[in-house]
């Protein structure tokens, strides 16, 4: 494997009985990236977390993390990663200090060791440091998850889906800590159904239905797109999605937010042709402007194209 390479998968497949969890999933990680994978719930994330976890052994295919196996030599991955199960999963009984000092114990090591990794984190939980940890909020049981996960210095840092059910703030700082800890050195993969966190990602992998439909970083993937993008709204909103899916010449069309993005097949189309064909279906007060793809919009495309 390639030195500058932390992990490795290829062609994994794993199935739950009938039920395909992950579908020849091949991906790379180098060291000391950022690496996302983006999709909606039950699209495999977890499970392919697990694997780089050596919880779960895959159906077919291999796992490479630095220079070990994933199946035969999961006693020393286990020593170089960290890992944040979607779950709070901490002992809830015990407070805030000796969950964190039972991490670092377990890996030989001491909270004052590695302080320096935690401290943005913990210095916001430390005034809460003698509560049980099943007593503290879910954005202050993610920040001590987090902490748990990082105190032993790990080569590589899996986190899935840490920032599910916390506000706003949190997810923010939470993202702001992620970054400073891959200026460390420390190589991150880390599961989201939140499309808006790709871009804060060095790069990602589009993932849905148990398979990766797309690698690559958040700006070639949305430059990638492919058609001229419109968003449109007008006074009926709710007989507007239909016309446009039912438009002659549309391509995709679909709902986000208060607007409604849409493509046609036809390349040269127009703002004014997509106006004059809304107005003969009735629609007035019609907003039309052309925007930039997300990458929501491009998951969208590559969906209907999978």
């Amino acid at each position: 494997m390639n030195s500058e390479i932390m992990v490795e998968a290829r062609d994994l497949c794993k199935n739950y009985g009938t039920v395909t969890a992950l579908d020849h999933v091949s991906f790379s990680v180098n060291k000391a990236e950022l690496f996302g994978f983006i999709g909606p719930d039950g699209a495999g994330k977890t499970t392919l977390l697990r694997i780089l976890a050596t919880m779960l052994k895959p159906d077919t295919g291999t796992v490479r993390i630095g220079e070990y196996d994933a199946v035969n030599d999961y006693r020393k991955i286990r020593n170089m990663i960290g890992y944040m199960p979607g779950k709070f999963s901490l002992y809830q009984d015990l407070t805030v200090e000796e969950n964190l000092q039972f991490f670092a114990g377990i890996f030989g090591s001491t909270i004052k060791d590695n302080y320096y990794l935690i401290n943005d984190i913990y210095d916001q939980i430390s005034p809460f440091k003698n509560r049980q940890a099943g007593k503290l909020s879910g954005g202050m049981k993610q920040k001590l998850a987090l902490s748990c996960a990082m105190i032993h210095k790990p080569d590589l840092l899996l986190l899935d889906e840490p920032t599910t059910g916390v506000d706003a703030v949190s997810r923010k700082e939470f993202w702001e800590m992620l970054r400073k800890r891959k200026e460390d050195g420390i190589t991150i993969i880390v599961s989201t159904p939140y499309m808006d966190e790709a871009g804060k990602c060095d790069r990602v992998a589009l993932f849905q239905n148990s398979k990766i439909l797309s690698t690559d970083t958040p700006e070639n993937i949305t430059a990638n797109y492919g058609s001229v993008l419109f968003a449109v709204r007008t006074s009926n909103m709710y007989t507007l999605i239909h016309d446009l899916k039912y438009c002659p010449t549309v391509r995709s069309a679909h709902s986000f937010g208060q607007y409604i993005h849409y493509t046609d097949k036809e390349i040269n189309a127009t703002m004014s042709d997509i106006e004059y064909y809304l107005r003969g279906k009735g629609h007035s007060e019609i907003e039309i402007r052309q925007i930039d793809a997300t990458v929501e919009d491009c998951f969208m495309r590559l969906m209907l194209n999978d």
